[in-house]
């Protein structure tokens, strides 16, 4: 089977390159070829009129449960089997929105983001590739834990499995994580805006603690992500060898700078914030949470300009799950609007998120490669033998609004 393709995004080279057939082999891309169409003998999926890329990558969903209400009451009107099953309906518009692969980091129910990912991996429901976290590290009372409610009230063990308190206690909570099938482990390093009680900008790990927890993933070949807004939060998880920050609202010079000499990515939800502020608004969250939404999504988007100018690596990450899934897309147009352009921002949701999870079949359409493909239309006033991204893609503002075309594979060509 094969794909003829308008143009072809080169994530690798940062070129589009016209009139290119994808040969598959099953689910994997057989070769890529340029200029003239082959003749071939098996079915052809005509994609002339669009723009290819790679499958996009998540790198920060959290795809059980319900998306964000402003409380964490609710958090405990679900079951275990509503949060996975409420995933599966989250799974579907993730795929259908472009994303084939996403690092799903943390449920608070732990555990749910793997029966799901069983429940992909076996085809028994649609859904993108899924690197999972199974439960979130956080010391008692801390941003990955369910807080705001009275001393008296008992919250089920499964949604505090990965509180920890000390080194010991962390690489013991990593271990338990890890042998119940997580493939990376996330680290909450300061509060969180979302619990309440919590201040995003105060660190709640040592580096000694965060340091037991990388070292002892790295035991499993595991990388860790940590959940960091306030500058020292970052500063110490960076030292420590995390893999990636996510969110960085706080982050000043010193942390990006350390950021960028380690390695280290940032992974910030920098659309998010104008979802929550709306969306909060509207249904009168409380004063806590719409105060720290404020504070924190101006400062994140300075944070983010000034990465790029420190040559920090940057993943496309989304916090989907705060808002409805399948929005995915809009973060998209969000990068190149704090200074990416459009080439690198679609490399950060390809070729730059595949390197951060560690995962080389994905994020870019070369021989042996997953056949994870998005096909996006694209006008009709562009020259058909442009070789131009800017020309081809835009500003990514008209590629988020035209998406169309969703293929996980050749096996889900209908």
């Amino acid at each position: 089977m094969a794909a003829r393709c308008g143009w072809l995004a080169d994530v690798v080279t940062g070129e589009v390159t016209p009139d290119v057939t994808l040969l598959f082999d099953g689910d994997r891309v057989a070769d890529v070829l340029t200029g003239d169409a082959p003749t071939l003998d098996g079915p052809v999926l005509d994609l002339s009129g669009c723009v290819v890329t790679p499958g996009l990558i998540d790198l920060h969903t959290h795809l059980t449960g319900e998306e964000e209400t402003g409380s964490y009451g609710d958090i405990l009107m679900e079951s275990e089997a509503d949060a996975a099953l409420i995933g599966v309906h989250n799974a579907r518009r993730t795929v259908d929105a472009g994303f084939t692969t996403v690092r799903d980091v943390g449920a608070f129910r732990a555990f749910a983001d793997v029966s799901l990912r069983k429940a992909i991996d076996n085809g028994w429901v649609v859904g993108p590739r899924m690197h999972c976290a199974g439960a979130y590290i956080t010391c008692t009372g801390g941003g990955g834990e369910v807080t705001g409610f009275s001393a008296d009230v008992c919250v089920p063990d499964a949604l505090r499995f990965g509180v920890a308190d000390s080194v010991d206690e962390v690489r013991r909570a990593v271990r338990q994580i890890m042998g119940h099938g997580a493939d990376l482990i996330k680290v909450i390093a300061t509060g969180a805006v979302l619990a309440p009680g919590t201040n995003p900008g105060a660190p709640e790990f040592t580096e000694e603690e965060i340091k037991g927890a990388v070292d002892e993933a790295g035991n499993y070949g595991a990388f860790v992500a940590a959940h960091a807004h306030g500058a020292e939060g970052i500063k110490r998880a960076t030292r420590a060898g995390v893999r990636s920050i996510e969110h960085g609202s706080f982050a000043d010079d010193e942390a990006l700078a350390l950021m960028a000499e380690r390695g280290t990515y940032l992974v910030a939800d920098v659309w998010a914030g104008d979802w929550m502020e709306e969306e909060g608004t509207k249904k009168e969250w409380p004063a806590e949470t719409m105060r720290k939404i404020i504070e924190s999504t101006e400062t994140q988007r300075d944070a983010f300009r000034r990465a790029l100018e420190h040559g920090v690596r940057i993943g496309f990450g989304t916090d989907s799950g705060i808002y409805p899934h399948g929005m995915n897309i809009h973060q998209l147009a969000k990068h190149v609007e704090l200074g990416m352009s459009p080439v690198a921002a679609l490399r950060s949701a390809t070729l730059w998120a595949s390197e951060c999870l560690g995962n080389d079949e994905v994020g870019i359409l070369a021989p042996g490669r997953y056949a994870d493909l998005v096909a996006v239309e694209v006008g009709a006033d562009v020259d058909r033998g442009s070789t131009n991204p800017a020309e081809v893609l835009g500003d990514l503002t008209q590629f988020a609004s035209q998406m169309r075309h969703v293929l996980k594979g050749a096996a889900l060509v209908r």
